[in-house]
């Protein structure tokens, strides 16, 4: 009889010692490495969280409006990286194709805007060639002034109608 008990005692410990251990505050806040995701490796580290590059604002693929100075078509040095990774994308992602739709503010004659903005999506779609990109993988589309995203007769609104966007008809 002293022998059960002593190893009913024994069961009783060793069962409340390996009970579940507390990690954190009993609060309902989480803690650092809490709902991380464990790699096939077996490593339990906090993973970061992939984004759509498309829609993180700290990637240049999220950006996908180039400017424009007037009258111009040249590209600005700033925004090349901008045209680069989306140049990088294309030539990796051999099924993806854009539109490059360009535009102009309303000065001008229609016929020179429609020359102009389809010069600055042919400026892009150039520098997207020496990136790798395919002549096949950018269409252009020349709308002049006519498709506005500011309205106004002065320079804050012009600059906006400016630009060549760059739309991804398949990623």
């Amino acid at each position: 009889m002293l022998r059960i008990l002593s190893v009913l005692f024994v069961s009783l410990f060793i069962l409340t010692a390996c009970g579940k251990k507390k990690t954190g505050p009993d609060d309902g806040t989480q803690q650092p490495g809490a709902g991380s995701v464990t790699t096939p490796g077996g490593d339990s580290s906090p993973q970061p969280i992939s984004m759509d590059p498309f829609e993180d604002p700290a990637n240049p693929l999220s950006k996908r409006i180039i400017y424009f100075d007037y009258d111009s078509s040249q590209v600005h040095a700033e925004d090349i990286p901008i045209v680069n990774a989306h140049a990088k994308y294309l030539a990796d992602n051999t099924g993806a194709r854009v539109r490059l739709e360009g535009h102009a503010d309303e000065r001008g004659s229609r016929e020179y805007n429609v020359a102009l903005s389809e010069r600055r999506a042919l400026s892009v779609k150039r520098l997207m060639a020496f990136q790798g990109t395919r002549a096949d993988q950018a269409d252009i589309v020349a709308y002049g002034e006519e498709r506005p995203v500011e309205f106004g007769h002065n320079e804050a609104a012009w600059s906006q109608n400016r630009r060549v966007e760059i739309i991804y008809e398949s990623k």
